[in-house]
């Protein structure tokens, strides 16, 4: 296969790229600015279907893997720059893909659309922008990609390794909490988590198959306090997690969520019903039967 890789240079786009190429298929890689590993400059923010489809050309396969901070703070109302940012950029993408005859497909999406799906009764797509914006992300994908090319969307937890010197973007504010001397607090819950490893290998499976499934990806499930234990060992900083009262979560998410609205700002997963998913077990049946040890010592190395 002849792949695209749309944001090579980020941490999961780098290990789809090293993936494919280790089972001998031909990838070429795209980003917003130029760096090592980088084959195209193009924003797809601003890219036509036209630019796209002369990117596109020749090949049989696309990925995209672009990321998106769904936690800064923004101006109300977010939900049109969220959708610039996650859907309108894939239904180009994949307009042109078919425009191009591709065969194949991915989208590294969410595992808040996995949980959408199995507890409606949590309302994630009506409370928060971000996970509403993933589903319409994998649904006008899909369609804009036509019958003929099957789309798989890749479903991610929290994902653990280390490209170079990318690492994943909610990394450094834990790296320097468990470096520190202040304790270590977390609530009851928890939730999946993968390496990039583990995706890239599940991309390029679906590639191969030709998949257009939602594909959730666990190497593993760990509590909060499991998660946060793990990461300061491997830091070099071993200590106690201590529990961290439901109530005291909820309602110390409740007020940033006030505050933020109060300065007429929003985030792409609203804090004031984020509480309620930081204590339930966020968990997902483990898919690869992998250990996470190496790609958290990988991400926090002492």
């Amino acid at each position: 296969m002849r792949i695209l890789v749309v944001g090579g240079s980020g941490l999961i786009g780098a290990h789809v790229t090293a993936e494919l190429r280790a089972r001998g298929h031909d990838a070429t890689t795209t980003a917003r600015s130029a760096g090592p590993g980088v084959d195209h400059v193009l924003d797809l923010a601003t890219a036509s279907v036209d630019e796209l489809g002369a990117l596109l050309a020749g090949h049989d396969g696309v990925v995209y893997a672009a990321r998106t901070d769904e936690q800064r703070p923004l101006p109300k109302p977010i939900y049109p720059v969220f959708r610039r940012d996650l859907v309108d950029p894939v239904v180009r993408l994949f307009t042109a893909a078919r425009a191009q005859g591709l065969t194949r497909g991915v989208i590294m999406g969410s595992y808040y659309t996995y949980f959408e799906r199995l507890h409606p009764q949590w309302r994630l797509a009506e409370r928060h922008t971000y996970i509403r914006c993933r589903m319409e992300q994998a649904g006008e994908g899909r369609a804009a990609a036509g019958p003929d090319l099957p789309v798989a969307v890749i479903e991610l937890p929290f994902v653990f390794g280390r490209a170079g010197d990318r690492l994943p973007n909610w990394a450094g504010p834990l790296d320097r909490w468990a470096r520190s001397r202040a304790p270590l607090l977390a609530p009851a819950g928890g939730t999946a988590v993968v390496s990039a490893r583990s995706v890239a290998s599940i991309a390029v499976d679906a590639l191969e198959q030709r998949s257009g499934a939602d594909l959730p990806a666990a190497d593993e499930n760990l509590t909060w306090r499991d998660m946060l234990a793990r990461i300061a060992g491997a830091a070099g900083r071993p200590r106690r997690v201590r529990h961290l009262p439901a109530t005291a979560v909820k309602a110390s998410l409740r007020l940033g969520g006030a505050l933020q609205s109060l300065s007429r700002k929003e985030s792409g997963v609203n804090p004031s019903h984020l509480g309620d998913l930081m204590v339930a077990n966020q968990f997902v049946e483990p898919t690869t039967g992998r250990s996470l040890e190496a790609a958290i010592r990988e991400t926090f190395p002492d």
